[in-house]
């Protein structure tokens, strides 16, 4: 049995990965108006601003993993009177940013963001990290960091190469179709050079990556041409990264 059969993903590496798509989001903001800032993003509800202080605020969960402080976040987040899960602490990162000055919650996201970058690459990807699911590999958990950024990225309209789109779209669709099988979904997933074909409720639907990625992170659009529209149950099936 090779590595790759091993590790599907062994051949990515997930901390360039996170550096890449953090430059991008870091890039985009920086060259952003008043205007900008107050743009909707992709992501319901939520203006590019919004996103920002997402992903500043998340960085107190991210901290927590790697400081092994899961107890001390969850208490946190009762003295803040934060109930909901993970919707809520998101709505209350989001809410306490919004009178902050935005160059202050750009320069708080950068650094925290990048002191998250630094020690999960220095702890390597077969450390364990406390996560409120338990342990759990630290390259793993670096691959979840990395879809999550290029979703933002793509909320927000952060450009991207042509020469990257693809390798970039393809490392993504491998990332989702790897969580869904280790989430044990309904959902059979083939990779294949003219599509990805996924299987479930005795249906079959072949999916360009774009679709796909797209569908894994929830952000496909309820009119998306495949064949016919995509069946709710399958739809709700391959969202497995948001």
């Amino acid at each position: 049995m090779t590595a790759e059969s091993k590790d599907p993903l062994a051949d990515l590496n997930p901390f360039d990965i996170f550096d890449t798509e953090a430059a991008r989001l870091d890039r985009f903001f920086s060259g952003l108006d008043a205007e900008g800032w107050r743009r909707p993003s992709r992501a319901a509800g939520w203006s590019v601003r919004d996103v920002l202080g997402h992903l500043a605020g998340e960085e107190l969960y991210n901290h927590a993993c790697l400081d092994d402080d899961i107890d001390g976040f969850v208490a946190m987040l009762g003295n803040e009177g934060v109930e909901g899960g993970f919707n809520a602490f998101n709505a209350w990162c989001v809410e306490r940013r919004r009178d902050v000055p935005v160059e202050e919650v750009l320069q708080e996201w950068r650094r925290e963001n990048g002191e998250t970058r630094e020690r999960m690459r220095g702890l390597g990807r077969d450390a364990l990290l406390p996560t409120l699911a338990g342990p759990y590999p630290v390259g793993l958990q670096t691959f979840h960091y990395d879809s999550e950024y290029a979703t933002h990225a793509d909320d927000v309209g952060a450009p991207v190469a042509e020469d990257e789109e693809d390798e970039r779209t393809w490392w993504r669709a491998r990332v989702g179709a790897f969580v869904l099988a280790e989430q044990g979904s309904k959902v059979q997933v083939e990779l294949t050079a003219d599509g990805i074909w996924v299987h479930a409720y005795d249906m079959s639907e072949q999916l360009g990556p774009p679709a796909f990625v797209a569908a894994t992170v929830g952000r496909l659009p309820d009119d998306h041409p495949v064949d016919h529209p995509l069946d709710r149950r399958l739809r709700a099936a391959l969202r497995c990264l948001a």
